[in-house]
């Protein structure tokens, strides 16, 4: 495989299809996963790449793509798991954002992931709630205590950095909450389908 760090749908489709082995290795929250993924893959949340890091660069049996929403959770990981070692990973451009848009297939848990509610809402979703709701929130009060025009222009300050950087502390601070985490996450059942490429079986 090339040293690619990335790869557009077209590609990754074809790698799939012409790999039995690789590992499709989605980095969302179970809530996100629960909803739609990629067939075959398999639910390993960013928090978790970062607490069992050295296990998975150990047992990762095949070439790694991995996936996110958008790229960005996936691109951590992958700076994560190279400068851990591990060399034969990729991440999906785009992620699930540009899987679907691209009609590719996608398939749902059908029964909620235990710890999660089914049709769970993705953390952009809950970010755009969070961030939209403050701004409301900030600019209603403002009519009462001037000063709180400024949360406004926090939150507006906030997503702009997010933006430039394709990074969001917020979604990162969201991704902690126990509505978006599942309890019941069997890591050793997850590491050893990453083991000798079953991720897809």
């Amino acid at each position: 495989m090339s040293m690619k760090t990335s790869v557009d749908v077209p590609a990754a489709r074809a790698l799939i299809a012409a790999d039995p082995g690789v590992l499709v290795v989605d980095v969302r929250t179970p809530g996100e996963f629960g909803s739609a993924h990629i067939p075959g893959a398999v639910n390993l949340p960013l928090d978790q790449v970062d607490a069992h890091l050295r296990r998975i660069v150990a047992d990762a049996g095949g070439t790694m793509l991995l996936i996110c929403q958008s790229g960005g959770r996936a691109t951590r990981a992958h700076t994560a798991l190279t400068r851990a070692g591990l060399t034969d990973v990729v991440v999906l451009e785009g992620g699930m954002n540009a899987w679907t848009g691209a009609g590719a297939p996608t398939a749902s848990a059908a029964c909620p992931i235990p710890g999660t509610r089914a049709q769970s809402w993705g953390l952009e979703r809950q970010v755009r709630l969070v961030a939209g709701g403050a701004v409301a929130a900030s600019v209603l009060a403002s009519i009462w205590w001037p000063p709180a025009r400024f949360i406004a222009g926090f939150v507006g300050a906030g997503l702009t950095f997010a933006a430039v950087t394709d990074t969001c502390a917020m979604g990162m601070a969201l991704a902690k909450l126990p509505y978006n985490r599942t309890r019941d996450l069997d890591i050793d059942a997850v590491i050893a389908r990453l083991r000798g490429g079953e991720a897809r079986a």
